[in-house]
């Protein structure tokens, strides 16, 4: 079966191009058949293909909003689990539990913070430079550094 270039080829070899005349009537008929149903094909396929895209585009939704439900019922069974064990290590054939220290720079008042730990463009308060300052043992009004006990569970 030809490719759609090649059919319109050969229908325009079917007429002569000075002239106009139809040199094969029979033959022209059969490839505008021909013709016809190649462009319903590929028409079909195209909408097949949109509908198929469509479905994977509303599965990944729902994959996202099942992520994003899991991701959210594990923050709370860890805040859950961290309050009940307050610290405490526990390990067992499945799992082990264990915590991690953490600290992060909480602003309380951003008017306060001296201009150099601001990057130019945009605009953005550089956290990691004001979290290596305080701790330095530079004091900041409306800064100060926070620590976290973080659970691991593996």
């Amino acid at each position: 079966m030809a490719v759609l270039y090649e059919i319109n080829q050969a229908v325009m070899d079917c007429i002569d191009e000075e002239t106009g005349e139809i040199l094969d009537e029979k033959r022209l008929h059969s490839l505008q058949i021909e013709r016809r149903i190649k462009i319903r094909n590929i028409a079909c396929w195209i909408k097949n293909l949109k509908a198929e895209a469509q479905a994977y585009e509303a599965e990944e939704k729902t994959f996202s909003h099942r992520k994003t439900a899991a991701r959210n019922k594990v923050e709370r069974l860890q805040c859950y689990l961290a309050n009940c064990l307050r610290g405490e290590k526990i390990s067992d054939k499945e799992f082990a539990i264990s915590w991690r220290r953490s600290q992060k720079v909480q602003i309380t008042d951003e008017k306060d913070i001296p201009s150099e730990y601001y990057t130019p463009m945009p605009a953005k308060l550089d956290r990691a430079g004001l979290k290596e300052a305080l701790k330095q043992g530079m004091v900041m009004p409306g800064v100060e550094l926070v620590a976290y006990n973080n659970i691991q569970i593996k």
